[in-house]
């Protein structure tokens, strides 16, 4: 579904991604983990186009996002390309990204009526369909200052699968909530699982990488450390560099 080879990414003289190759299969749930600073992030926005590489290369369900060329400058698809492979892509960002001035359903249909091309009808239906998926079917006309941050987040998932993307990111989407309502948001993350959509997440929450994750992936300064099934990570056996991480 996803492979990205050696992708390395600068802002100035910091190096944030040092050479970074992983890929994603088709069905598969994938868990990055690591310390803050350590390139997660970044990693995620460029397999989104979020952040130019500056090198290396990414293809999608076959397409080739960005290749690098014999003088070692990326050659990013041509714009129809582009707009076809990233709409292949959802992303679910930290801080929710909703419009504020939108209510929640408007937030939810407005991208499917100007960039899938759907009448007002079926995108507002659509919506009302994913907002009673993520457990807010009674909130459809309420403006997201209305919500709290939980909410804010499961609409924004909502938001990210009515584009239906082939690949579900999600960029540290708890990290800015409280356990309790933590909970409520990793619920719609395993029930999404739970019908085998091909996700990658940038999480803290070691737990859940535990349980729902099929592979994690840990990344130290720039690189990919350590890779394999959750279990062989986060299990018992998990490496003295990972318990260290885990604070062990």
């Amino acid at each position: 579904m996803l492979k990205a080879t050696n992708v390395t990414k600068s802002f100035g003289k910091l190096k944030v991604l040092k050479g970074v190759s992983a890929a994603v299969s088709r069905g598969e749930v994938v868990a990055i983990i690591g310390s803050s600073g350590s390139g997660k992030s970044t990693f995620l926005r460029c397999l989104n186009y979020l952040e130019k590489v500056d090198g290396g290369s990414v293809t999608i369900d076959g397409e080739s996002l960005v290749s690098t060329d014999a003088q070692g400058k990326a050659c990013y698809a041509q714009k129809e390309q582009l707009r076809r492979i990233c709409l292949k892509m959802g992303m679910v960002f930290q801080n929710y990204h909703l419009f504020p001035h939108m209510n929640v359903l408007r937030n939810i249909t407005e991208a499917q009526v100007h960039v899938l091309g759907r009448s007002k009808t079926q995108a507002a239906e659509y919506g009302a369909e994913l907002l009673t998926k993520v457990g807010l079917s009674d909130k459809a006309q309420q403006y997201p200052y209305q919500l709290s941050g939980g909410q804010c987040q499961r609409v924004a998932i909502a938001r990210a699968l009515a584009l239906d993307p082939e690949l579900l990111c999600f960029d540290e989407p708890t990290s800015a909530l409280d356990p309790q309502i933590t909970q409520e948001v990793l619920a719609v993350i395993r029930q999404l699982a739970g019908e085998h959509r091909t996700m990658i997440v940038v999480t803290h929450e070691m737990r859940f990488a535990l349980e729902v994750a099929d592979r994690v992936i840990f990344m130290e300064d720039g690189v990919i450390a350590e890779e394999g099934t959750s279990q062989e990570m986060l299990g018992s056996g998990r490496s003295e560099r990972i318990r260290r991480f885990m604070g062990e």
